[in-house]
């Protein structure tokens, strides 16, 4: 992320941990960060990686889209690069969030991503190129054009193929869970 996308984003951050009354002790231990981490994230500077946001997002209690919807530019993290392109607004109370991804996989680029809140599911459409995706024990191959479903409120993996991957990745929150606050 460049100077600017990450001034953005500590800014947010900052605005919903303070929105939440949480102190930056009690935000940093619930995401399993290092609290002089936190604070440089929200001064903006520092490198967060894609797992430390996700963890952010979920003990915020936000969808990942959320936090990073103010900055314009890809997340990029070891091959991976993630990019919201759409996130549900204005959503009743008895509809869930959903969150819309443009995520890039670098050939061979494997990631382990942790669980989501319970409820959570995700649909994965296969741009360009083959993966290996889903629960780590039985990952689903996958190639151009196909989608798959799976519970993402566990534990799971992505696997790029020798030539990487392109993926529609959508994520839909339980109903309620996490609020778009």
């Amino acid at each position: 992320m460049d100077e600017i996308a990450l001034e953005t984003l500590g800014r947010h951050l900052q605005a919903l941990r303070q929105a939440r009354g949480l102190s930056l002790t009690q935000l940093a231990a619930q995401a399993e960060i290092a609290k002089s981490n936190l604070s440089r994230l929200e001064q903006g500077v520092g490198n967060p990686t894609i797992d430390t946001l996700w963890r952010l997002a979920q003990r915020l209690g936000v969808p990942f889209g959320t936090l990073v919807a103010p900055v314009a530019t890809p997340v990029e993290e070891n091959g991976i690069s993630v990019r919201l392109i759409e996130q549900s607004h204005h959503r009743h109370h008895d509809e869930p969030a959903v969150d819309v991804y443009l995520m890039r996989c670098a050939p061979g680029t494997v990631r382990h991503a942790e669980a989501h809140a319970p409820g959570t599911r995700e649909t994965l459409q296969v741009v360009e190129g083959r993966v290996s995706v889903g629960p780590p024990e039985q990952p689903r191959q996958l190639a151009a054009g196909e989608i798959f479903t799976f519970a993402a409120d566990r534990p799971h993996v992505y696997r790029a193929s020798d030539t990487g991957a392109t993926l529609l990745v959508t994520i839909v929150y339980a109903r309620g869970e996490p609020s778009n606050a």
